[in-house]
Parts: C-alpha cells; sequence; structure tokens
C-alpha cells in the first residue's frame, strides 16, 4: 500500500521523476517501516540507482548532504527527501564512516549494508509493493529489533547502532534479538569512541520519545548505560529510607519518574533522570539512611554530565538549577510571601513544579504539597510576582545617595518589603531607603 499522507507530496514526485528518466526506486528506511506499522509518517528517504551526476541533473536544486556517498536532498516548500544511490562500504576504521564506498545497480546489495532488518524494507513507490530481502517483514511481526546479518560486524561498521538499537526497541515496544544483544553487550565499551554530540542525540531521543523507562532499562541491559552514563549506572542497589522510600532503591525510583513522562520537554526528561544523581555518593547510615545535600552535589554533577555530553548551554543551567531546587518543595508551605514569590517566578518553574509531581508519584506519596503549592502559585497575579519598582537606581542618586555595592543591597531589600507588601507607595519606599541607608552607616 502507498502511504496515503504522501501519495501526492514530493516523495511521489521524485520518484515520478526517476522512475521517467529510467531509473529504479524505492521507498526505503524508517518511512516504510512505520507505515506498515501503522505509526505517523515523517522524512522519506528514496534510494534510487541512479548516480550522484543524474541526481544532480534531475534536481538542479537539491542541496548535496553527502556527496561522497551519493546522497542529495530535495526541498519543495516544508517538504524535504533525501535521494541516495545504491551504494556497498568498505572498512569503517573509525566505527563511524566507511572508508569508501561503491555504487551499485542492484537493491539487493544496498539494504544489505544497512542496520536493522526493519530498517531495510524497499517499498514501489506506485505500487506498494514490499521488497524484503532480510526477513524485516517478519521482525516486524513479530516485534523484533535484529541486526542484519553478523550484529558484531554491523556493531563495528558504525557503534552509534547500539544505540539505535535500543532506542527503536524502546520506541516500539520490541523485543532485541538475543543475538544482536549479545553482540552489543560484549561490545559496550567501544561506544565511547563516538562523538558526544550524536551519543547525546541518541539519550535524548531515548528521554522523550515515549519510552523513556523502556529505553533505560535497555540501556542497563546492554551494558550501555554503564559506558555511557556511569553516574546514573550507580544508583543501582543504593538503598533508601522505605519510609519515605517504599518502592525501592533510587535505579528504581528513577525509573518510576521515566515511566511517568508524557512529551516531556528535554529539560524535565533529564531532570527527572538526574534529579537524585547525587545520591550514591552522599549516601551515609546514621540514625536511618540519609542523603544530605544529594541536591548540590547532584546539581553539580548535572552540570559535569551535560557538558561532557556537549549539551546547549541553556539546557544545562536549566537542569542544574532543577535538580539544585528539587527538594526546596518540601519549606513551601513554610516559606514567607517574598521568598515563595522568588521561588515560583523563575523561568523553569512550571517544569520544577511537573518534575515534583512525578517525584511524589514515584515515590508513593500524596500529591497535597503539590497542589498547595500550585494553588499558591495560581492565587497570585503577575503584577504580585514582578512589581513594578518603586525606586531604581537614579531615583537614589537623585536623592542624593553615593552609588557603590550598597545600591543594589538596599534595592534588594526594598523589593523584599515589596513583595512581602509591606511598602506600597513611593514616598513609603523613599522612608525605607533612608533608614536602610543609615543602618548601614552606623
Amino acid at each position: 500500500m502507498v502511504p496515503q499522507s504522501e501519495g501526492n507530496g514530493l516523495p511521489l514526485h521524485v520518484a515520478h521523476a526517476l522512475r521517467a528518466a529510467g531509473f529504479q526506486v524505492y521507498f526505503v528506511g524508517g518511512f516504510v517501516r512505520d507505515g506498515l506499522l501503522g505509526r505517523p509518517l515523517h522524512d522519506c528517504d528514496i534510494t534510487t540507482d541512479a548516480r550522484p551526476g543524474e541526481l544532480r541533473n534531475l534536481f538542479p536544486n537539491a542541496e548535496e548532504v553527502g556527496a561522497h556517498f551519493g546522497v542529495v536532498l530535495v526541498r519543495r516548500g516544508n517538504e524535504e527527501v533525501q535521494v541516495a544511490t545504491f551504494r556497498t562500504e568498505d572498512s569503517y576504521r573509525d566505527g563511524r564512516h566507511p572508508e569508501s564506498v561503491r555504487f551499485e545497480t542492484d537493491p539487493r546489495a544496498d539494504v544489505l549494508r544497512r542496520d536493522f532488518t526493519i530498517n531495510a524494507l524497499l517499498q514501489d513507490p506506485f505500487s506498494g509493493r514490499i521488497i524484503d530481502y532480510t526477513g524485516g517483514l517478519a521482525d516486524l511481526h513479530n516485534g523484533v529489533v535484529r541486526a542484519i546479518g553478523d550484529p558484531s560486524e554491523r556493531f563495528r561498521e558504525d557503534h552509534l547502532r547500539m544505540l539505535r538499537a535500543v532506542r527503536f526497541a524502546a520506541r516500539l515496544k520490541f523485543d532485541i534479538e538475543p543475538g544482536t544483544l549479545s553482540a552489543i553487550r560484549a561490545m559496550a565499551p567501544s561506544i565511547e569512541r563516538i562523538s558526544a554530540e550524536r551519543v547525546r542525540e541518541e539519550i535524548s531521543r531515548i528521554l522523550t520519545e515515549g519510552a523513556a523507562r523502556r529505553g533505560f532499562e535497555l540501556l542497563d541491559r546492554s551494558r550501555l548505560l554503564a559506558a555511557i552514563l556511569p553516574e546514573v549506572a550507580r544508583m543501582k542497589g543504593v538503598r533508601q529510607p522505605p519510609e519515605f522510600h517504599p518502592e525501592g532503591d533510587v535505579w528504581v525510583h528513577t525509573l518510576g519518574l521515566l515511566d511517568l513522562l508524557t512529551s516531556p520537554s528535554l529539560e524535565l526528561a533529564l531532570a527527572a533522570l538526574l534529579h537524585d544523581v547525587g545520591k550514591p555518593p552522599t549516601q551515609t547510615f546514621e540514625d536511618r539512611i540519609r542523603f544530605s545535600g544529594h541536591e548540590r552535589i547532584g546539581a553539580a554533577m548535572t552540570r559535569e554530565i551535560l557538558t561532557r555530553l556537549h549539551y546547549p548551554n541553556e539546557i544545562i543551567d536549566a537542569v542544574e538549577s532543577m535538580v539544585a531546587q528539587h527538594m526546596k518543595f518540601k519549606d513551601a508551605p513554610c516559606m514567607t510571601e517574598a521568598t515563595f514569590k522568588r521561588f515560583v517566578r523563575q523561568e523553569h518553574f512550571d517544569t520544577l513544579l511537573e518534575l515534583h509531581r512525578i517525584d511524589l508519584i514515584a515515590s508513593q506519596r500524596p500529591l497535597a504539597n503539590y497542589d498547595a503549592v500550585r494553588a499558591r502559585r495560581e492565587g497570585l497575579q503577575e503584577h504580585e510576582l514582578r512589581p513594578e519598582p518603586l525606586l531604581r537606581g537614579r531615583d537614589l542618586l537623585e536623592l542624593g545617595y553615593e552609588p557603590g555595592p550598597r545600591f543594589s543591597r538596599v534595592l534588594h531589600e526594598l523589593e523584599e518589603e515589596q513583595l512581602e507588601g509591606r511598602i506600597t507607595t513611593r514616598d513609603q519606599a523613599i522612608q525605607f531607603i533612608r533608614r536602610a541607608w543609615e543602618r548601614a552607616s552606623t
């Protein structure tokens, strides 16, 4: 069956142009796989026996995204299609890039160099006929991610395929075929040869594609977790006080949070994964099991981990802040008005609040504190959270005060009084500044 959502779009237009010029043309990869599974269709990949020069002639405005590999990107409006020449590849010395490629005329040769059988299915763009050279249809039916041919050889060619196997199995709710899983376990340490950026992208997709818990359980089973996130792997077996965490150790608790993620932002998903990463190094056994300062240690570890994986600074800052603050909610009922307003007006507070909610659920605790904080926050208007300053630095200059470090201190104290509701007028603010300045002088 031809995917109906694409029947009149750019993929079929490109396929018509290739077929009219006398070339073989097929849809291939995830587009075919997801169509057969009834999943939403995304980017379409096309494979053909047209050589790179012939593709440039047919599509003169196409972008060459892999000239050495015979890959061009054809765009029209918001649509894009990747078109690749049939090829085979030679030795992969760096575990990522082939030393050389050979262009082929046989589609079978092309699919045999791909990663998994479920990604190697070809589809005729016009009849919808499926061509299966690797047993991918049976593996789709049985819910199996299986490497094509010798799995060790496939993973030596591109080490990142090990992480992709985990991601596909998690997202599709498939199993990893035993021989494929065994090869991953044996070769897991070699993932360290892959660039941090590519590992980061796979981790991010595992966390946000809807099956984060399953993904991290598979990372653990495959031994990849210890290789890429040893700090997370160390959560296993770290006992917690049963009166606060009847669900189990730190690893079990973290999996519980991942299980509760629903279409999460990347910031929330990373915070759920790392919020207790500081517990293993801070565990002590006193009157009970304690993790004193784990949020502070965990925040520093979070910055180190995300920096190592080359996450953008804005992501690192947001997640580090949430890890550092996730224990603050226990103090929220006792917070003064000013402290509470400062707490809830920060940029990522809604995400932090959601982290608190799933943290409570994963710990089998009631949501009373979450509900109270949310209700108190919703009862505040924007002007109450961020009141217009009654006085600024220029006002202090006009009042005759000399600029210096004292400016920021007294203005901060003035804002505190505003947030508490004790000062509401400019005259009150001036009187407060005068008193504060005198106190500082004496």
